[in-house]
């Protein structure tokens, strides 16, 4: 395939995703473990407008700081397919290298990485909003070929994370080699950011990831527990817990996601006057929506 086609086809299967994104999943967690909907759109929307100066044979240093931060604006689809529009106008542009941050490039090889990121992100991107992924197979065909040959260099300069294999569908295996489980969900990602969060008694993080009119349903006192509804009593409740407990430590032992649901095995443990360790264990029955848990209900054995 014409590389100028494939950068320009995965360009345009990107910014169709962008303008799937709902108004309320800009926040939406993603593949992309430190990035929501709207960083990961504004790093691939900085990629092509980079696209443009470095086609025209400029330097990373004539182009300095003028495309950091937000690139979207208040309308992110507009400043999306702006950018796409002028990315493939640059493509098929008539230079002899590319000035990258590593050195001197050929510009095929350039679009080439531009292609790839397009389209492992629009995946990202589907998958963060609950998208069909719809990964052509002549693009993957053709990503997948370039990739082989230089997965190890990605891999060992920490570009992507190691691999996910097990998989026979071509696009599946595309995606495990750039890092990324083809089974992902925005519901794990969620819960297993929440966990992290409760471990390291990081509250404002735990209540970022809870609906304002979330529900707690505690273990204690026996046999019903308490229960807690809307985010400041949740939020007072697990305040409490926090700070009465000496060095608790929240570790999750198994998730288990169907949809909308989770269960989720775990050890809570804190350290007793006397030097010891006490722990219980239990289980969470986890409900979300819209990429937020909206009802916690704790039990424990015994």
């Amino acid at each position: 395939m014409d590389v100028v086609e494939l950068h320009n086809r995965t360009v345009d299967g990107f910014v169709r995703l962008v303008n799937e994104v709902g108004p309320d999943q800009w926040s939406a967690p993603t593949p992309c473990s430190d990035w929501d909907v709207r960083t990961l759109v504004n790093h691939v929307v900085g990629e092509e407008r980079w696209t443009v100066p470095l086609m025209e044979g400029k330097t990373i240093a004539d182009v300095g700081d003028s495309l950091d931060g937000d690139l979207l604006g208040d309308d992110p689809g507009t400043a999306a397919a702006a950018a796409a529009r002028a990315a493939q106008e640059a493509a098929a542009a008539p230079i002899d290298k590319v000035h990258l941050s590593y050195g001197d490039e050929d510009p095929p090889e350039y679009l080439r990485q531009l292609a790839a990121d397009h389209l492992v992100h629009g995946w990202d991107l589907a998958a963060a909003i609950g998208a069909e992924p719809r990964l052509d197979p002549e693009l993957v065909d053709e990503v997948a070929t370039w990739y082989a040959e230089r997965e190890e260099i990605y891999r060992s300069s920490g570009a992507v994370a190691e691999a996910v294999a097990g998989f026979t569908d071509p696009a599946d295996q595309l995606i495990g080699a750039f890092g990324r489980n083809p089974r992902w969900s925005t519901a794990d990602s969620v819960v297993a950011r929440f966990g992290a969060a409760f471990d390291r008694q990081d509250l404002e993080a735990v209540m970022a990831l809870v609906t304002d009119d979330c529900v707690f349903e505690s273990t204690s006192p026996a046999p019903d527990g308490a229960r807690f509804e809307g985010a400041a009593d949740v939020r007072a409740e697990w305040e409490k817990l926090f700070a009465n407990t000496g060095d608790p430590r929240f570790e999750t032992e198994e998730t288990v996601v169907l949809g909308d649901r989770a269960v989720v095995r775990w050890q809570y443990s804190w350290q007793e006057p006397s030097g010891e360790r006490g722990h219980v264990r239990g289980v969470d029955v986890l409900r979300l929506r819209a990429g937020k848990i909206a009802e916690k209900l704790s039990y424990v054995k015994g």
